[in-house]
């Protein structure tokens, strides 16, 4: 997505200039939210297509980038052709963190060739594990009981997004997953993996025994670092970049999952894996590519689709922090704020739709506040 962005900005602001993108996926840029969301609702495939192979672009799929000389200006591919460029973008994403089990048995879940798998076999009514209850794990598991599937989530945590949300909230979603069908285990992970007969048998960190037909896993990713480390650039949690997103090379850039950018707002840098960030990022990248100088002030927001619930979120969500829940109706719809030291550093819209801008505006507020005086604040009245 970031790649795809940055490609259309880049377009936009010089029509005839060259363009190469190398991509090691085998489909042209697609957005990745509608496979753990839409694409389960009944949307047709063919609404994540970014088109970005009409752009008038040299497109190189199944290829991979293994080699940047910054100083010579080229890049070198898997294929070993070497490339010039006068600008070069980083966009390399992230790979899903693996677990230290030996199986191919497991779908980590992240590609449209993830999707189609695992669409064909929740097709067939297959019995589900899904190891993990962060953003893509919750996802996955309630996409997996929309289209009636058997669904069981393995969940390290004491609840569902406990790295994210306060525990009552969390632990509310763990009896709501339970509501809609999903046999949730929390505090458990996988320990063993086998397989008896057509099935595949997974042994718990507590000592069961699930039976299964598939595991999907979503656990995270790792920032794909490793062409930026090969050229000597600056790594830390991802490749840093500065106002401009260029990184401690000259003409070279990076955005998206595996930048690690400074925030005006928090005060902090930060890494963001979410949608909004790789769009906004990616187009900021080309533009600053094709010359313009307007620095990157975008504070990016998430969102998330869990059966009939969603929400929108904005800044550190850290349950950690100080959090005050101003709820219109307990876990069904209102406003949690998170502050540290007397400050709003994020915001989670829990079914509270429209306001990440204000959200963004109370974020960089200058002063500090006390908890109970954010008590109304959110959903801000619609201008006059």
């Amino acid at each position: 997505m970031t790649a795809a962005a940055a490609a259309d900005a880049i377009r936009k602001s010089d029509p005839s200039g060259t363009i190469g993108l190398i991509s090691a996926e085998r489909h042209p840029p697609y957005a990745r939210p509608p496979l753990s969301k839409a694409l389960w609702k009944g949307e047709p495939e063919s609404s994540i297509w970014k088109g970005t192979d009409k752009l008038g672009i040299d497109l190189r799929l199944g290829r991979r980038a293994t080699a940047l000389d910054p100083r010579a200006k080229t890049v070198t591919d898997d294929k070993g052709e070497g490339i010039s460029y006068r600008k070069v973008l980083l966009a390399t994403g992230g790979t899903p963190r693996r677990l230290p089990i030996d199986t191919d048995k497991i779908i980590y879940y992240r590609t449209f060739d993830d999707y189609r798998e695992l669409r064909a076999l929740a097709n067939d009514k297959k019995r589900f594990a899904v190891l993990g209850g962060g953003f893509i794990g919750s996802e996955v598991a309630a996409a997996l009981r929309l289209v009636g599937c058997e669904v069981v989530m393995l969940v390290p945590e004491d609840g569902i997004g406990a790295r994210v949300f306060p525990t009552e909230l969390s632990q509310f979603l763990v009896s709501y997953y339970r509501e809609q069908g999903v046999d949730v285990r929390t505090g458990q992970a996988l320990a063993s993996l086998s397989r008896a007969g057509k099935e595949l048998v997974l042994k718990t960190t507590r000592g069961d025994d699930v039976r299964v037909d598939a595991v999907v896993a979503g656990i995270g990713i790792q920032p794909n670092v490793e062409l930026a480390v090969q050229a000597g650039l600056r790594v830390d949690n991802g490749i840093v970049v500065d106002e401009h997103l260029q990184t401690s090379a000259s003409d070279v850039f990076a955005a998206g999952d595996v930048a690690n950018f400074f925030n005006s707002a928090l005060g902090a840098r930060l890494r963001v894996e979410h949608e909004d960030n790789a769009n906004t990022m990616g187009a900021a990248a080309g533009r600053a590519m094709a010359g313009d100088k307007t620095p990157y002030t975008h504070l990016p927001f998430f969102y998330s689709d869990l059966f009939a619930l969603g929400y929108e979120a904005v800044g550190e969500l850290d349950p950690r922090l100080e959090t005050m829940s101003d709820w219109k109706e307990p876990f069904r719809e209102g406003v949690i704020y998170y502050l540290k030291a007397g400050r709003v550093r994020g915001v989670l819209l829990w079914n509270t739709w429209g306001q990440v801008d204000a959200a963004r505006a109370l974020i960089a507020e200058q002063g500090t506040v006390r908890a109970q005086q954010l008590k109304g604040r959110l959903p801000a009245a619609a201008p006059a």
